[in-house]
């Protein structure tokens, strides 16, 4: 039995898509969303009404990892196979995606103080430096990260300082626990943009200020802190926090846009269109991929 994976930028429909193709076939949903894990935020980190496995599991003061995900997910992938139901994992957040889907060897985090070293080199002597002192430790990772990237870079050293190059991260291969079906929403840009603005401002005439204000009252972990818009909302009158977080958010969906192309063997499907129209055509690829000869 194939696993589905649908992967798509913000406000691409994914919810939508993956709750038609439970209509479709005996499945479950299972979320790879880093912000949807906790509970008492549903309209900010935008829940689905739907039974979805993994979301609204931990409380806000609950620090979250990757590694903790990837066991839950693995376990619930496993159960649904074994009930004779297809899996369909969904989310935006790739490391998330990719923990549900495999056993990722996690790069190990940075020691005391060597993302401040790094980051201090970048910023103060400038990026050809920092990628020359790289390109010195690590000629294979500076070849692949570009001189303006900062983050790869700041890692890649970080991983050398670790014992661990960057591009011995197996992150990106096409290995799955099981036999998977990844496919990638494509919304046309202007199209995801209108979107990402009509669904914020849902969000706040829903009750999201209200939202955020109860959730604040208690404690919050640094991790859920992360969840895109806290801040905005809970600091911002309505209009300059709506007007912000749709920035943000354009910016944090054309960045999984690029990640979403490097996923090997993802299917890309044309999601400008209604979303059983699109769950009909991911369940015939599905079908098809578990008609073919194994290899």
């Amino acid at each position: 039995m194939t696993v589905i994976a649908i992967f798509g930028p913000t406000a691409s429909g994914k919810s939508s898509v993956a709750e038609s193709v439970v209509e479709r076939i005996p499945a479950e949903l299972v979320s790879a969303d880093a912000m949807q894990v906790y509970r008492d935020l549903p309209l900010l980190t935008n829940h689905s009404e739907h039974p979805t496995r993994l979301v609204g599991i931990w409380p806000l003061d609950h620090e979250a990892s990757v590694g903790e995900y990837a066991r839950l997910a693995h376990a619930a992938v496993d159960e649904i196979l074994a009930a004779g139901k297809t899996p369909v994992v969904v989310g935006g957040t790739g490391l998330y995606l990719r923990a549900a889907l495999a056993d990722l060897v996690l790069p190990p985090a940075p020691g005391p103080g060597q993302r401040e070293r790094w980051s201090r080199l970048y910023d103060e002597e400038g990026a050809g430096a920092a990628h020359a002192r790289l390109a010195e430790l690590d000629a294979a990772a500076a070849a692949a990260v570009h001189t303006n990237d900062r983050r790869r870079i700041v890692r890649a050293l970080e991983l050398v300082d670790a014992g661990v190059s960057l591009m011995g991260d197996r992150l990106w291969t096409e290995e799955t626990r099981h036999p998977t079906l990844v496919v990638g929403l494509d919304v046309p840009k202007d199209v995801l943009d209108q979107r990402i603005v009509a669904r914020t401002e849902a969000m706040f005439d829903a009750g999201v200020q209200d939202e955020v204000r109860a959730a604040l009252v208690g404690p919050i972990s640094a991790t859920a802190r992360k969840t895109l818009g806290l801040d905005e909302v809970a600091n911002l009158p309505r209009d300059e926090a709506i007007a912000a977080i749709v920035v943000r958010t354009r910016r944090y969906a054309a960045y999984q846009r690029k990640w979403m192309r490097r996923i090997p063997g993802v299917v890309m499907v044309e999601a400008d269109r209604p979303p059983g129209e699109i769950a009909d055509d991911i369940v015939a690829l599905a079908r098809t991929r578990e008609r073919l000869p194994r290899r």
